[in-house]
């Protein structure tokens, strides 16, 4: 299969009960998101890190190449997944994100000229790559809307 079912939950308030929901999600019953299925490769680079994502479907790869160019110069998160449950959220705010396209997939590259940055993001993908080897999916977002799912 060359893409994933995604449930997009209703949104919750921090500051509102259990089961009370956002007035902007009015709809009733679960949204089903379809989201391209890739294989991901992360890696420290210089200054950040490198973000590999390959699909062997043409249309799962063109699918994925449109939502980055049309997300891009966002915020770009990544939400570790055991079962269907997040496990770890990184939010690659303190940094500059960058995507490439590719002919079979995207490379997202995120780097700080700041050192403390830099090795912040360099944190951040060593818990990825630790997470993605023990079997986690990693679900990328461009401001908070899913790009690609995939596995290493």
């Amino acid at each position: 299969m060359s893409t994933m079912m995604m449930e997009r939950s209703p949104m919750t308030m921090p500051s509102m009960t259990p089961g009370m929901t956002a007035p902007m999600s009015m709809a009733s019953g679960p949204q089903w998101l379809m989201i391209p299925r890739c294989t991901m490769k992360m890696e420290k680079i210089a200054g950040g890190m490198k973000m590999t994502c390959v699909c062997e479907d043409k249309a799962a790869c063109t699918m994925m190449q449109n939502l980055c160019g049309m997300m891009a110069g966002g915020m770009v998160s990544c939400c570790m997944m055991m079962n269907g449950m997040p496990v770890c959220t990184c939010n690659l705010t303190m940094g500059m994100c960058k995507c490439e396209m590719m002919p079979n997939g995207v490379m997202m590259t995120c780097t700080s000229g700041d050192k403390m940055c830099a090795d912040m993001i360099q944190a951040c993908c060593d818990c990825m790559m630790s997470m993605l080897k023990s079997g986690c999916c990693c679900c990328m977002c461009i401001n908070n809307n899913p790009v690609c799912c995939g596995m290493c």
